[in-house]
This record gives C-alpha cells, structure tokens and sequence, in this order.
C-alpha cells in the first residue's frame, strides 16, 4: 500500500489516497475540494481511481466528489446512517463552505461490511459522534485506520454540529477503536497522524 495525503480546502481537510502498489487502483478518501489537485497527484503517482470512500458527510470533506465520481467514472461509498447528513444543507453545513449543497452516495455501507476495492480488504467501521453515520475504514493487512473527525491526535472531534453527540463519539472511540491493536497507526481527517497506543494513555477526552 502507497499512501499519499493531501491537506485541502479552507478548513486544512485530510485527503487520503491509497494506492495498490501491485495493480496502481487506488482508492480516494474524503475528497475535500480541489478536484484539480487531486487529479494531478493520482497523474502524478499513475494511479486509477476505483471508488471513493466518505467518512462523513460534511461539506469540508466530499466538495470535490462529484467532480471526481464524474471524471473516472466510479462509485461514491457512504454509511446508510449518514444519508440525511449528506442531503440536508443544515446537517452538510454546505452554506459554510460558498454554496449549499447535497451530495447523494452511490453504494450506502454499514457497520461490519468488509469492502475489497483496489485489491485491499477493508473494514467499515460505524462511529457515530461527530455525526450519525460517522464511519472509519480500517485496513488490517497495513493496521492502518482512516478516522475521519472522529479520532484526533490527542482529541476528538467536534459534537456541537447538527447530529452530534458527545456521549456517542466517546463510545465510539472506547467500544469500537481501541479494541484495535496499540500499533494502529490513525490518519484522521485533520491535522497529523497517530496511533491507537498513544491515543489510548494520552487523550484527554478519554481518560
């Protein structure tokens, strides 16, 4: 696996793209905005897009989606629990981000699916908090976890949205990330990367 992360849109939004060194399929998650920019890093690396996972639905992470779903022809993945959020400009707070928007999923996911895209086997994990369908991808061949705004390094993320619940993220984090091993290196989307070890002793929210 070849990760390369791209830091997008105004609010600094965490682009991941996963590529299968072997076949070049890669996998986009959260296309944040700047389509433009995308397309030339998957130029760059020789990579094909073959789908693009969502972790939420907040405008700062799916700007750029249809654009790309258009461009390479592929599907747009998304928790069934986070349809309303996608299609509620309130719940998107697209206004935030210049032009109120829904954004409708192609392929709705729930908790437990086990995706194999680009050659990867990966895991849906449903983590809801930060909004309803909240979802983290996990791939265990690499124990790498995309949490999305769930899991920051040494915080959480925010619950004061439409949809959010405190209560809900910390069970999600406690009940279903830390059952993961310590080694668990965790790419959220903002910010730097950690692991589940360090999160585990060191995050404040969760001690």
């Amino acid at each position: 696996m070849k990760l390369e992360v791209m830091v997008l849109g105004r609010v600094g939004t965490n682009c991941y793209l996963v590529m299968n060194e072997e076949t070049k399929e890669a996998i986009i998650i959260d296309p944040a905005d700047q389509g433009d920019k995308i397309n030339s890093k998957l130029e760059e690396l020789g990579a094909t897009p073959v789908a693009i996972l969502l972790t939420h639905g907040h405008f700062d992470h799916v700007l750029a989606a249809d654009e790309l779903r258009e461009k390479y022809q592929i599907k747009v993945y998304a928790n069934k629990q986070e349809v309303e959020t996608l299609m509620d400009t309130k719940m998107n707070m697209s206004g935030m981000g210049g032009k109120q928007s829904t954004y409708e999923p192609d392929i709705l996911i729930q908790d437990k699916d086990k995706l194999h895209l680009a050659g990867m086997d990966i895991q849906v994990i449903w983590t809801p908090g930060h909004t309803p369908g909240g979802t983290c991808y996990y791939i265990e061949e690499d124990n790498v976890l995309f949490s999305g705004d769930t899991l920051f390094q040494h915080s959480v993320g925010r619950t004061d949205f439409p949809g959010g619940s405190m209560s809900s993220l910390v069970r999600s984090i406690k009940e279903k990330l830390f059952l993961l091993d310590d080694q668990t290196r965790v790419f959220p989307g903002h910010m730097g990367p950690t692991t589940i070890g360090d999160e585990r002793i060191n995050n404040p929210f969760l001690g």
